[in-house]
């Protein structure tokens, strides 16, 4: 299996969104990593929408908040936590998306985990897994929060391929 950097967006201004356009269909799977926080407001969920759309999504979650377990299911793309802008100063929410079979004309499953980083009391750790019941190939990926809030200047999305192998490891270029 090898995973290949895409590309990487870092915001130098606060921005409503993040997107990806023009993915290659050459991979197997895809990964974000993403690292971001509010330029104001209350902790918000990132929400993916698929080549444009935001329809067609099935969400299960499982969070922890330092104090309480909670489950819950949405029909929106779930994918992350912006984080909160109350949090730790100069520190990011932390995301991790596994996207498979993206250009498999059969729908899209997404797994995703997410923390917010903060010396608080409330801390969340949340699963996602998400189905995109869609048939297309995904050529584009956009990250909102439901917050509202705009993400921060900093705040890095990396968007990896992977693409299966024979050997069974894992090559990183």
């Amino acid at each position: 299996m090898t995973m290949t950097l895409i590309e990487t967006k870092t915001l130098g201004t606060a921005a409503a969104a993040i997107e990806f356009t023009s993915i290659p269909q050459t991979h197997t799977d895809l990964v974000l990593l993403i690292s971001s926080r509010p330029a104001s407001g209350a902790i918000g969920v990132i929400l993916a929408a698929l080549n444009g759309s935001s329809a067609n999504f099935t969400s299960r979650q499982i969070e922890g908040n330092g104090s309480s377990p909670n489950s819950g299911t949405s029909t929106t793309g779930r994918v992350g936590v912006v984080g909160d802008s109350g949090d730790t100063a100069n520190t990011f929410a932390s995301s991790k998306v596994y996207i498979t079979n993206y250009t498999a004309s059969t729908a899209k499953v997404i797994s995703a985990d997410a923390v917010n980083e903060t010396n608080g009391t409330t801390a969340y750790q949340i699963l996602y897994s998400t189905l995109w019941n869609n048939t297309a190939a995904i050529t584009s990926i956009s990250l909102t929060s439901t917050s509202g809030a705009n993400f921060a200047v900093g705040s890095t999305v990396s968007l990896y391929g992977i693409t299966k192998g024979s050997s069974g490891g894992v090559v990183v270029s």
